[in-house]
C-alpha cells in the first residue's frame, strides 16, 4: 500500500507546508491517540522535539490533537530523539512523539513516533495511523469532561542525564580526556557536553547556541569538517559530533581525521565480542555500508546481517534474531542493552569506554580495516515520476552490475524524504565505481527533465 505521509523515518517536510502543517500535526495526535487508546485507565503521550523554530508551530498542534481524543500530554521540551523514547518507557506513557528532521536544515521538520515499548512503529502501525486520519474524527471527539489535560515535565534532562551516564561503565571516568563535542544547536545542546563534564572529561563545546534557525547549519555530523577543524586547535582526543536530534553520531580522531559509522560498528562488536557482551556473533547493518566492514566482521568470525535503509529496520532485525548490536554508516548506532533507538551519547560514551580502557588513541582503536572504494550520488526527480521504472534507467543499473563483474555492488534506492534518487558503487577500482555512478545518475537526469 502507497504511503501519503510517512516516509522511511515518521513524516517529514518543509515546515508549514505539504504534511508539516499544524493541521496534519493536529491529525497525526487524534489518529495516534485513537490507536493507542486501549484499556480504561488514563492514557498519555510524551512529546519532545529539537530547536527548529517551527517546533513551536506543531508542538501545540500535536497536543491539541491528543488533548481532544481524551489523552494527556507530557511536554519534555529540547531532547534528544532517544530520550523521548526512553522517556516514553519511563513514564509507562501510551507513546511518543518527537518533532525532529533530524540532519536536515531547519526548514524542515518531522515527527517521529514510539509505541509504549520505546521502539519506533512498525510499517503497518503507520499505515493504520494514516487510514486513521483521513477518516474524520467527529464520532470519536471526547466529550468535554473527558478531555486530557497538558503539563511540562520539568526535570526531563536530568533524568535522560542519569540514563546515559549509567550506560558507562562505574569503573570508569573520563579524566585526563579532552573532548570535542559538536551538538549541532541541535537537541543534545544541553545533555551531551554535562554528561561528559560529569564523567570527568574536559570538555570544549560546540554547537550549543541554538536560534531556531542554525540547527545542523555548517557543524554537526552531517558537516564534519568542523569537528576535525576544533581538535586539531584544541589539542583534543576526541571529537564527538551529533546531529539535529541526537540519534546519530560520526567520531574525529586526535588527528582531526573523521570516523564513519562502519568504523565505530567495527569498534565496538570487536570490543563486545572480546568481553563476551556480544549476542548472537552477528551485526545488523544496511544495505549502505562498506565491503570492508563486511570482510571485517567475517575476519573475527562475525556476521553481518543487513537491511533496507532506516535504523528502525536494523531494530526490527535486531530484535527478530536477538542480537545486540546495529547500525548505519551514517552514524546511527543502536546498542539494545541500553537503547531501544540510535543514541549519538550513549554509542560515543562506548567508544570512550574502549578508549579508557585500552589506553590507545582513536586513531588506532577506530581504524580496524581499509574501506572499499564507495561513491554516493543523489539526484533529484520530478514529483508523480519513478525513474526506477523506466527501461533505461533499469538498462543502466544492470550494465552497472555487469561492468563491475561480481568485484563490487551497486545500490539504488530512492529517498524516503525527498525527491531524490540515491544511486551508490563500491568496489576495488575507484575510477570503475565513479563511471558507473555516473552514468546511472545521467541516465536519471536526462529521463526527469
Amino acid at each position: 500500500m502507497a504511503r501519503k505521509y510517512f516516509g522511511t523515518d515518521g513524516i517529514r517536510g518543509k515546515a508549514n507546508e505539504g504534511n508539516m502543517t499544524a493541521e496534519v500535526a493536529m491529525r497525526v495526535g487524534m489518529a495516534a491517540a485513537k490507536h493507542f487508546t486501549r484499556g480504561s485507565h488514563q492514557h498519555r503521550v510524551v512529546i519532545g522535539k529539537d530547536t527548529r523554530l517551527s517546533g513551536y508551530l506543531l508542538e501545540p498542534a500535536l497536543a491539541s490533537g491528543f488533548i481532544s481524543m481524551g489523552m494527556d500530554v507530557i511536554m519534555v521540551g529540547p531532547m534528544p530523539t532517544p530520550a523521548v523514547a526512553m522517556l516514553t518507557r519511563s513514564l509507562r506513557a501510551d507513546l511518543g512523539v518527537m518533532i525532529s528532521a533530524s540532519h536536515n536544515p531547519f526548514q524542515d521538520n518531522g515527527l517521529k513516533l514510539f509505541g509504549p515499548d520505546g521502539y519506533k512503529l512498525s510499517d503497518e502501525i503507520e499505515l493504520e495511523i494514516e487510514r486513521r486520519m483521513d477518516n474524520g474524527y467527529a464520532d470519536h471527539l471526547v466529550p468535554s469532561e473527558k478531555l486530557g489535560r497538558a503539563q511540562r515535565l520539568k526535570n526531563a534532562v536530568g533524568r535522560y542525564m542519569e540514563f546515559a551516564k549509567n550506560t558507562f561503565p562505574k569503573s570508569q571516568r573520563l579524566d585526563g580526556l579532552k573532548i570535542v563535542v559538536d551538538c549541532a544547536n541541535g537537541a543534545a545542546y544541553r545533555t551531551a557536553p554535562s554528561v561528559l563534564w560529569e564523567l570527568g572529561a574536559e570538555v570544549v563545546a560546540i554547537g550549543v547556541s541554538p536560534n531556531g534557525k542554525n540547527i545542523n547549519e555548517k557543524c554537526g555530523s552531517t558537516y564534519p569538517e568542523l569537528i576535525c577543524e576544533h581538535v586539531v586547535l584544541h589539542n583534543a582526543d576526541i571529537g564527538i559530533a551529533l546531529d539535529g536530534d541526537a540519534d546519530r553520531l560520526i567520531i574525529c580522531d586526535e588527528n582531526g581525521q573523521v570516523i564513519d559509522g562502519d568504523q565505530l560498528m567495527a569498534t565496538v562488536a570487536k570490543y563486545m565480542k572480546t568481553t563476551d557482551k556480544l549476542s548472537g556473533n552477528a551485526v545488523v547493518t544496511t544495505i549502505m555500508s562498506n565491503l570492508g566492514l563486511e570482510k571485517y566482521l567475517k575476519s573475527i568470525d562475525l556476521d553481518l546481517i543487513r537491511t533496507k535503509v532506516g535504523d528502525r529496520y536494523v531494530v526490527e532485525a535486531m530484535r527478530e534474531r536477538g542480537l545486540n548490536l546495529g547500525g548505519e554508516q551514517s552514524g546511527h548506532i543502536v546498542l539494545s542493552d541500553f537503547a531501544t533507538t540510535g543514541d549519538g551519547l550513549i554509542a560515543a560514551l562506548q567508544i570512550l569506554s574502549v578508549l579508557v580502557t585500552t589506553g590507545k588513541p582513536v586513531s588506532e582503536i577506530c581504524n580496524l580495516y581499509t574501506a572499499y572504494p564507495q561513491l554516493l550520488k543523489n539526484v533529484r526527480y520530478a514529483q508523480g515520476t519513478d525513474p526506477l521504472a523506466m527501461p533505461r534507467v533499469k538498462e543502466a543499473i544492470k550494465e552497472g552490475e555487469n561492468r563491475l563483474n561480481g568485484s563490487g555492488r551497486v545500490v539504488i534506492r530512492k529517498s524516503g524524504t525527498e525527491p531524490l534518487i540515491r544511486v551508490m558503487a563500491e568496489g576495488q577500482d575507484d575510477k570503475l565505481i565513479t563511471e558507473v555512478v555516473n552514468d546511472i545518475v545521467t541516465t536519471v537526469e536526462e529521463l526527469s527533465i
